[in-house]
C-alpha cells in the first residue's frame, strides 16, 4: 500500500479533527470537540521549542492516520521522555501496518533527540489497543493515571 508518513501540517489539522473524533468516541475519559481539538493541534504544530510533534499517515493525498508526541523530563530516568499521544488509524484502514509505521516515524524523532523511553494512555476497556501496543512492544506498568481538572 502507498501510504508516506510525514510530520503534520496546518492544513492537516480539519481531518485530524475527524480522526481525533472518532479516537474520542472510542475513549470514555474524552468527547469529541472539534474545536478543542483544532485549538490543540494548533498549539502542537506551532511549538518551535522542539518539544513536540505530530505525524500523519497519507494516502493518495488524504490524511488516514495520526499520531503525536510530546517531550517531558523524567527524573526516574534523568532524561527527556516522551508522552506518546492519538495514535488513530481511519477505521478503513486499520489492521494493514499504518499504526506500526507511524510508530516507526515517532522512534526515530524521539533517537533523534536521545529520548529514552516513551509512555502513553489507553482506554483501559479498549482491548484491540492494548493488543496493538503489545505487539509492537510495548509493556504494562503498575502505574494508574489520575486527573483533576484546574
Amino acid at each position: 500500500m502507498n501510504v508516506s508518513i510525514r510530520q503534520a501540517k496546518a492544513g492537516d489539522i480539519p481531518r485530524m479533527c475527524d480522526l481525533l473524533s472518532d479516537l474520542f468516541s472510542l475513549e470514555s475519559d474524552f468527547s469529541p470537540d472539534s474545536e478543542k481539538q483544532g485549538r490543540g493541534l494548533g498549539l502542537l504544530l506551532d511549538d518551535r521549542s522542539g518539544s513536540s510533534a505530530v505525524f500523519v499517515a497519507e494516502k493518495d493525498g488524504e490524511v488516514i492516520g495520526m499520531c503525536s508526541v510530546q517531550v517531558l523530563v523524567s527524573t526516574a530516568e534523568g532524561a527527556h521522555v516522551g508522552l506518546l499521544e492519538d495514535l488513530i488509524v481511519r477505521s478503513d484502514y486499520r489492521g494493514r501496518g499504518i499504526g506500526t509505521r507511524l510508530l516507526s516515524g515517532i522512534f526515530a524523532w524521539c533517537a533523534a533527540r536521545s529520548i529514552s523511553r516513551l509512555q502513553l494512555l489507553r482506554d483501559i476497556d479498549n482491548l484491540k489497543a492494548l493488543e496493538f501496543y503489545t505487539g509492537n512492544g510495548w509493556s504494562e506498568t503498575r502505574l494508574a493515571c489520575m486527573r483533576r481538572f484546574l
